[in-house]
């Protein structure tokens, strides 16, 4: 059986000295996160930051612009008609809940650029919105008898208006704690994530009421 040494003193020094000279090496690599520009993309499909914004903002920005593309997906194409079908005396039209998504944002903007609360809504933004963010009986009596333009001509405004925004901050902001929160301590990264997650959880009852549109192409029976 061989013996094996205990070290000696030239191998510890040895082996601090290529520790050492690792951790220099990696003490003198650039920080990723300033001194490396991250690549840019513009294609709705490659999710990572956006030119023209922080880190951060750009990222959450193409996800948002990604969810958008998929929620218009099913509404392409639908008539005054479909856009206002209700499935039942309790449910949302497809057009009320597009204006009800342009009304959230909206709202995110008003409280998150201009930090505002919830019941500091303008006159102009009240009579605009107000019916479409409380959605029920109200917007089933008024927001019907528009084409899905009306409806997507808002939305863009409102979209707009948000990137706009969106390029005077940086990612400081982005990642503010706001501590009163009403579903607890949230940034307002995570404020901003509910309006994109908004939009998806809505996307699948526009799927779902398309199916169930009578008589039409899209109807199952």
């Amino acid at each position: 059986m061989k013996n094996t040494k205990p070290s000696t003193r030239r191998d510890f020094m040895k082996s601090a000295a290529v520790l050492t000279s690792s951790t220099l090496a990696l003490s003198l690599l650039p920080q990723f996160s300033t001194a490396i520009p991250l690549p840019t993309e513009n294609r709705n499909n490659v999710i990572g930051p956006r030119e023209g914004f922080s880190l951060h903002i750009g990222t959450l920005l193409s996800m948002m612009t990604w969810m958008r593309d998929v929620i218009l997906m099913p509404v392409r194409g639908m008539t005054v008609k479909e856009l206002d079908f209700l499935l039942d005396e309790n449910s949302n039209s497809i057009g009320a809940m597009l204006l009800h998504l342009a009304a959230t944002e909206r709202f995110y903007q008003v409280h998150t650029f201009e930090g505002k609360a919830w019941g500091d809504f303008s006159k102009e933004d009240l009579n605009r919105f107000e019916v479409a963010m409380n959605l029920g009986d109200e917007a089933r009596k008024t927001i019907k008898g528009n084409n899905l333009d009306y409806y997507l001509d808002i939305m863009t405004e409102v979209r707009e208006n948000t990137i706009r925004e969106f390029k005077k901050r940086d990612d400081n902001w982005l990642l503010a704690v706001d501590e009163d929160w009403p579903w607890g301590p949230t940034n307002n990264y995570c404020k901003w994530f509910h309006v994109c997650e908004h939009e998806s959880n809505h996307n699948g009852q526009f799927k779902y009421i398309k199916s169930r549109l009578p008589g039409g192409k899209f109807s199952r029976g």
